[in-house]
């Protein structure tokens, strides 16, 4: 009968949670701090700028300013994208390389109206970006001109189409492929197969 007795009191013992020590529980991990859409369109366009890919940097900028307005990261990094930008066409420029030029030239100005931009005060301004567009298109309008009268229409509508890359609303540039490709096409189809 002893033995039953005993049973009963370990029994006991155990249900009231005794005996056995209990494992301490660690409080539990608070979640890190969620990241907000602007930081993370933020974060972005800082990795774009150490690729030197400043327009898409200032996408992602405006994007975190679309999210944040006056977002503190963007009005320091916004102006400097953008005069990086302009700068990347005026080298281009230099070398010769006249649509991607126009490319960055044609985004910088897309960017020089943004918000963010007021930040700092910038050594160029719209106008002078525009102009420089112009030149460049001229410039490639007339060796395209150059091209079309030496007989190599193929050369003159790349010319003319690099224009379109960067600038697809250049009418006299749309004008010029499409004259010059419908004659190259009329003169494939009299001209005998080689």
């Amino acid at each position: 009968m002893r033995r039953g007795v005993f049973s009963l009191a370990v029994l006991a013992v155990l249900l009231a949670g005794g005996c056995a020590p209990r494992a301490a529980v660690p409080p539990p991990v608070a979640a890190p701090p969620a990241v907000s859409q602007a930081d993370l369109a933020y974060a972005a366009g800082e990795t774009a700028m150490e690729e030197a890919n400043f327009e898409r940097a200032l996408e992602m900028f405006a994007a975190a300013w679309k999210y944040s307005p006056g977002h503190p990261g963007v009005s320091k990094s916004f102006p400097d994208a953008l005069f990086r930008l302009k700068n990347s066409g005026d080298d281009a420029f230099r070398r010769g390389l006249l649509e991607e030029a126009g490319r960055h030239w044609s985004a910088a100005l897309r960017f020089a109206s943004h918000p963010a931009e007021k930040g700092k005060p910038l050594p160029f301004t719209k106008t002078e970006i525009r102009a420089a567009i112009d030149r460049t298109s001229s410039n490639l309008m007339e060796k395209g001109l150059v091209e079309y009268r030496k007989g190599n229409i193929e050369g003159a509508i790349a010319s003319w189409r690099s224009i379109l890359a960067y600038d697809p609303s250049h009418a006299e540039a749309a004008r010029s492929v499409q004259t010059a490709s419908t004659q190259l096409e009329n003169l494939k189809k009299i001209s005998p197969p080689k």
